[in-house]
């Protein structure tokens, strides 16, 4: 009972962060049908911010709240500067194309942020364990958990109550419903694609740096943790359905909770089980669990 413990607490604390990065990566496909690998950089980026702001705010010995407050922060301000620079001066150019073209341009956008962040802070490792050591531990069912985790869970699971009431409840997010549906149909009725388009992009970047300034406290960061986090994230929206929030959550769900299974079972088949289970559910829903086959306009 106690390992079974251990697996559903420790699958809610990694699927919690995996779905706080999906969910960026499923919005943007869902409105733009991009594949965004430069979606690990926005990670990337989020982590290295705050790693660095975020300590230094710690480290002068300012009100611990704030210091929350600026993950938050950071995680906007690497959204906008670099989903404006690359939606606006990069992907603009070459919407209509064909979509492995697109694919290929985010690649190579990622590629060079890579080198950007080697060159911004170069090979060092930063860690920042404040946030850990402010949240404490609580004891639960016999199991040490720590504070930092408790909150992720429950920050998940507001952002996703958020993102499915602001898409359906909120003037935006019934026009973006339609762009999705049929964006030509979306222009012809005077919603501006574009604009919708930039503003779904810049998003999407900030919940991805988000993803990567709530999980900068537990891990070392470093160069090649944008690459890991993008692997995940299409696996977890694979899963769940393209372009779905309940899709990324459950996603999310199934990834962690068979990883951690795996790490608690049989570590060794720890990468293999995520996969495993990402064919298995394509061969009975090839467009993943939260979405249907669309129909092909000719």
């Amino acid at each position: 009972m106690l390992t079974a413990f251990a697996i559903l607490t420790d699958g809610l604390v990694y699927a919690a962060y995996l779905f706080v990065v999906a969910i960026g990566l499923s919005l943007i496909f869902g409105v733009m049908k991009i594949l965004n690998v430069t979606h690990g950089s926005f990670y990337a980026f989020g982590a290295y911010g705050a790693a660095i702001a975020v300590g230094a705010y710690f480290n002068a010995d300012y009100a611990a709240a704030g210091g929350f407050l600026l993950m938050g922060v950071v995680a906007i301000v690497v959204g906008l500067v670099l989903g404006l620079l690359i939606e606006r001066g990069l992907l603009r150019v070459v919407y209509g194309r064909d979509e492995v073209v697109v694919v290929l341009v985010t690649y190579s956008a990622f590629l060079i942020l890579e080198d950007v962040l080697r060159l911004l802070w170069g090979t060092e490792s930063y860690a920042l364990y404040q946030p850990l050591a402010i949240g404490g531990n609580v004891m639960v069912g016999g199991l040490v958990l720590s504070g930092y985790d408790i909150g992720l869970v429950v920050f998940a699971i507001v952002l996703a109550f958020a993102a499915s009431y602001a898409l359906r409840h909120t003037r935006y997010g019934r026009l973006l419903t339609v762009v999705i549906f049929d964006r030509e149909l979306a222009a012809a009725f005077g919603i501006n694609v574009s604009v919708m388009y930039t503003v779904t992009f810049v998003l999407g970047a900030i919940l991805g740096a988000l993803g990567g300034a709530v999980m900068a406290p537990k891990i070392a960061v470093t160069l090649g943790i944008g690459v890991e986090v993008i692997v995940l994230a299409f696996a977890v929206v694979i899963i769940g359905g393209l372009g779905s929030i309940e899709g990324a959550l459950i996603g999310a769900l199934i990834v962690g909770t068979c990883r951690a299974a795996a790490v608690h079972l049989v570590p060794q088949l720890e990468l293999f089980v995520i996969y495993a289970v990402m064919a298995l559910v394509l061969v009975f829903r090839p467009y993943g669990l939260f979405t249907r086959a669309q129909p092909r306009k000719i």
